[in-house]
């Protein structure tokens, strides 16, 4: 019978440990409320032509962190795109019945890094084949999206996608979803550069972000921000 309570205890305290690890993953964890931000995009000195791409590849804290090390992106912006409810909440979007997806807009100087070189890393800093879902996160506000802002970026999107998946670079089929850009909901203050404002403060961040950040920029160092 002492063996049997052992057994039953020993059981019952994995469990608790893998649940909290699973949370201690996910992107959707409880965070301090604050205004949202009033701009898209923080001010910059650049006064040449801009363009702009919009991405969704899981959580936003992830994807903003790796685009805004990238030369030539003058801002990237985590927020909300492709769902119904105006001005939606981080809450209200982690439910999943907003449909929107977390993203982040990017503005971005084409003189120096083109729309293909931003699609280059959109491919490869996540896995494109898993539906509504990205590790821990899952999901349809995780799903894997473009949302095209000109037909110019729609058929290079489509075109991408099926050289990738004609080639067999991804052992499943992709299931990212190409879309035409509509509206774009700035996320909360909190959540703009979370990264760099949680680092070393965040679970989340050393486990999960780190790395995918570290594994970017030894594929993509010569496309890097000199700092």
């Amino acid at each position: 019978m002492k063996a049997i309570l052992n057994y039953n205890r020993m059981k019952t305290m994995l469990t608790l440990a893998t649940v909290t690890l699973v949370t201690l993953l996910s992107c959707a964890q409880k965070s301090s409320n604050k205004e949202k931000i009033k701009d898209t995009m923080s001010a910059s000195p650049f006064t040449g032509k801009t363009e702009t791409a919009t991405f969704g590849t899981g959580c936003f804290w992830c994807t903003e962190a790796i685009f805004k090390e990238l030369n030539g992106v003058i801002s990237a912006t985590s927020g909300y795109s492709g769902g119904q409810k105006p001005d939606p909440t981080y809450k209200e979007v982690c439910t999943g019945e907003t449909g929107h997806a977390e993203c982040i807009q990017v503005v971005y100087d084409p003189a120096t890094i083109t729309y293909d070189e931003l699609l280059e890393v959109f491919w490869k800093v996540h896995d494109p084949t898993t539906l509504n879902r990205q590790g821990a996160d899952v999901g349809t506000q995780y799903r894997s999206v473009i949302f095209y802002h000109n037909d110019e970026q729609k058929q290079k999107a489509e075109k991408y996608k099926a050289e990738l998946d004609k080639s067999g670079a991804f052992s499943n089929p992709i299931v990212t979803e190409i879309t035409k850009f509509d509206k774009f909901y700035p996320a909360e203050d909190y959540h703009q550069d979370y990264y760099m404002n949680n680092k070393y403060s965040n679970s989340y961040c050393s486990i999960v972000i780190r790395p995918k950040l570290e594994k970017f920029e030894k594929v993509f160092k010569d496309k890097l921000k000199k700092h």
